[in-house]
């Protein structure tokens, strides 16, 4: 191989050089490759090993790798959910010197799948739509830091689940643009990009036989206009009141703060006789409640995974009449004597199912049914194993699993002991 080869890497991992980078992608050994599910490419992308994680490797131009490398990395500062680029590999030859295309490679995103895997046999309506709120999600949050997308697409997207949602994160970043701020046309013309190419998709769902025929992909491509009209104007629209209502003020940042905003700055200001006020946000911020999940516990979940597990653990809150007690400390003890035995009782096969906080959710949800159907209150010990059992060993594996280990229970599923709160509620 010719010594030409660049590399520019943000980590430092030697491993990179020893992929097989004098051949084109194509024709890469199988004990590289890695076999993930894949979504729709203009460009050859596969995914190999490297140092015990997965890689994407996507081949384009010099150009355009370096773009979209730097450009990955500008969004990932911004806080953006978008995947991590690793390294940009260029001057690429045959061992006989002829060039080949330099390559993008970014890490695979575990437990995240592209929309057309979500589904082996069929994708239901209510899943398409919930598809697509996401995507609306992720669109007004890269048009709030000046992101035009240009090829907004659920192909362009990978999806993770989260607390009965999904959560959307940019895969594609290649024909994007940052500005200072975008104009209303700018964002328009994203949303119609989006509308055409995600009613496309939906209708080569239908025509495969992935999409019941009375399902109608134009509606639900459709709903993502309706969806981020809300969206954005709920996190940029002003609002006026009568200055006795002022309690609207908190009213509107705890409607933010519900859908995981945080607001930096508010703009209030009065009219000349000082009894209307108008509101506005000036700044905001997604990840409320994941910054407060992560904060107490340290846990790093999705957003809505979050916010079930706060509401979880202000139930234990309560329940120990522990109000007025350091909420660390609470936290703290709620992830040691809760979260942490459930967890630790996952069969070790099937750890790679879905993530922690997802399994929690989960098994919330579980419990919740088996008690109405029951009509009784159930022990957590008891619907740990029934989730187990009826739901987590009938899913496919949505992480990035080398070498999978085997093996049974490594602490039995009775470890909460009998005197916790969740087994008297």
């Amino acid at each position: 191989m010719s010594g030409s080869l660049n590399i520019t890497s943000a980590i430092v991992d030697p491993a990179l050089l020893d992929l097989p980078w004098a051949l084109p992608l194509e024709v890469w050994p199988d004990d590289t490759i890695a076999a993930l599910p894949k979504g729709i490419s203009r460009h050859l992308v596969r995914f190999a090993h490297l140092s015990g994680y997965v890689v994407a490797i996507k081949e384009t131009s010099a150009e355009f790798a370096r773009r979209e490398y730097e450009m990955l990395r500008t969004l990932q500062r911004l806080e953006i959910p978008c995947v991590d680029p690793v390294a940009v590999i260029t001057n690429r030859t045959t061992e006989t010197g002829e060039e080949i295309d330099s390559v993008l490679v970014t890490r695979h995103l575990k437990f995240s799948l592209p929309y057309r895997a979500l589904y082996s046999q069929s994708l239901r309506p209510e899943t398409a739509t919930r598809l697509v709120d996401a995507l609306a999600v992720l669109l007004v949050r890269l048009h709030i830091v000046g992101f035009f997308w240009g090829d907004v697409s659920l192909s362009n997207t990978l999806f993770r689940r989260d607390a009965g949602a999904f959560a959307a994160y940019l895969v594609d970043a290649e024909t994007g643009q940052l500005y200072d701020r975008l104009s209303n046309g700018q964002r328009e013309n994203d949303l119609e990009i989006a509308r055409i190419n995600i009613a496309g998709e939906l209708l080569d769902l239908q025509a495969g036989g992935r999409l019941a025929d009375d399902f109608d992909p134009v509606d639900i491509s459709n709903g993502i206009m309706a969806a981020y009209r809300t969206l954005w104007k709920e996190l940029t629209g002003s609002e006026e009141f009568d200055q006795s209502e002022r309690w609207r003020i908190n009213t509107r940042v705890e409607r933010l703060n519900n859908l995981g905003f945080d607001i930096e700055e508010l703009a209030i200001k009065t009219d000349e006789t000082g009894t209307q006020v108008r509101i506005q946000p000036k700044v905001v911020d997604a990840g409320h409640h994941q910054r407060r999940l992560l904060r107490l516990t340290g846990l790093d979940a999705q957003e809505n995974q979050a916010r079930r597990l706060l509401n979880d653990l202000d139930s234990y809150t309560v329940t120990f009449t522990k109000k007025g007690i350091d909420e660390e400390m609470v936290a703290h003890e709620w992830l040691a004597s809760v979260f942490e035995p459930v967890i630790r009782s996952i069969p070790k096969d099937l750890r790679g199912r879905l993530e922690p906080a997802e399994v929690f959710h989960q098994l919330l949800e579980h419990r919740w049914y088996m008690s109405q159907n029951e009509r009784r209150d159930v022990p957590l010990a008891e619907a740990l194993n029934s989730y187990i059992d009826v739901v987590l060993r009938h899913r496919k594996d949505e992480a990035t699993v080398i070498n999978p280990p085997t093996g049974s229970i490594t602490l039995p599923n009775d470890i909460i002991d009998e005197d916790d709160w969740r087994l008297k509620v």
